[in-house]
């Protein structure tokens, strides 16, 4: 099959090439991949910034997202079967969706939305899985609260907007001025636009802060927040409770819990709750945001399309900062 791997570790390496078809495993659901999207994650992955704590072998298929259809299913599976569409994130061990054909574990998968095509749906996992977890799962979210989205032109933001606004809370986000008006239609009450205002001069008083922006904002973000509050980060620093749950070594754990020190003393300090999520693949919340876009509650965001063999070029634009929402890959 065809597919984008990489051979080594590097900020601009990958090509595309033909490469074995997966092995299907007993709990495994063979995939024809129609449509997959990229992700940070992705350049991060290819760039080794994650080989101390997600060891893949290489060379190894990038790829986190993807929508398509059941070709085949293992001798476990019993919630998929052929000419089944879905759409899903492999687990993180797994990943590889930038290629013509990928195995995924059923856990991880969910039938696609019936109101949208497959470069829409491949558009949703990772960043609607994220948004999930940080909202529902760790911040508990309620009706009434007030949060903060930063960068909420971006996959994550776009997405995380509407899911904050179905949730009830009120919301303020930030992005440049470009799209100011445009995630005001995302539903964004307050929008800070960062060329022009100094977020946390203007906000105070939010229940929760979702980051995905560098070091400085990060610090600045607790600012904003009540006594109480929570901070949630998703670009970092890791927590001692995340060295935990990925398995680390000993060394590992420590060098995270030195990398993430400060920020958790500087909330203590102030009576806030510092967290990392690292999202995880998983089946059964992505059905239930299925069941948010088929409603129409929450929409897709697809800023451009590239076709699979100018995969380099889809994670330079990425890599640039600058789409609204998601890219997208076109396999078939």
């Amino acid at each position: 099959m065809k597919a984008f791997f990489i051979d080594r570790y590097g900020k601009d390496t990958g090509r595309i090439g033909e490469v074995p078809d997966p092995q299907v495993g007993p709990n495994d659901v063979l995939v024809q991949v129609h449509a997959a999207s990229v992700n940070l994650l992705d350049s991060k992955i290819r760039a080794g910034e994650f080989k101390a704590i997600l060891p893949y072998s290489l060379p190894l298929i990038l790829g986190n997202d993807l929508a398509g259809v059941v070709l085949r299913v293992g001798s476990a599976v019993r919630r998929f079967q052929p000419g089944d569409e879905v759409y899903g994130r492999p687990p993180q061990a797994r990943i590889g969706t930038f290629a013509e054909l990928v195995c995924v574990n059923e856990q991880a998968l969910a039938l696609k939305p019936r109101n949208i095509g497959m470069q829409a749906a491949a558009s949703i996992p990772l960043v609607a899985l994220t948004s999930w977890q940080v909202l529902v799962e760790t911040a508990r979210l309620q009706k009434g609260q007030k949060v903060l989205i930063h960068a909420g032109s971006g996959g994550v933001g776009s997405l995380a907007i509407q899911l904050a606004k179905h949730l009830g809370a009120f919301v303020a986000t930030t992005t440049s001025t470009d799209n100011v008006e445009w995630v005001k239609a995302l539903g964004a009450d307050v929008v800070i636009d960062y060329r022009k205002q100094d977020f946390a001069q203007v906000l105070q008083g939010y229940d929760v802060v979702l980051n995905s922006l560098g070091a400085d904002v990060l610090e600045k973000s607790l600012k904003v927040l009540r006594p109480g509050g929570q901070l949630i980060s998703i670009s970092g620093p890791p927590t001692p409770q995340f060295a935990e749950e990925q398995g680390l070594s000993w060394v590992l754990r420590q060098a995270v819990r030195l990398l993430s020190s400060g920020i958790r003393r500087k909330a203590r300090s102030r009576n806030l709750r510092y967290a990392f999520v690292f999202m995880r693949a998983q089946g059964a919340q992505l059905g239930e945001i299925t069941s948010l876009v088929e409603a129409g509650v929450i929409r897709p965001v697809v800023d451009r399309s590239f076709p699979l063999e100018a995969t380099a070029d889809a994670l330079a634009y990425v890599e640039q900062g600058r789409a609204k929402g998601k890219v997208v890959i076109e396999v078939r």
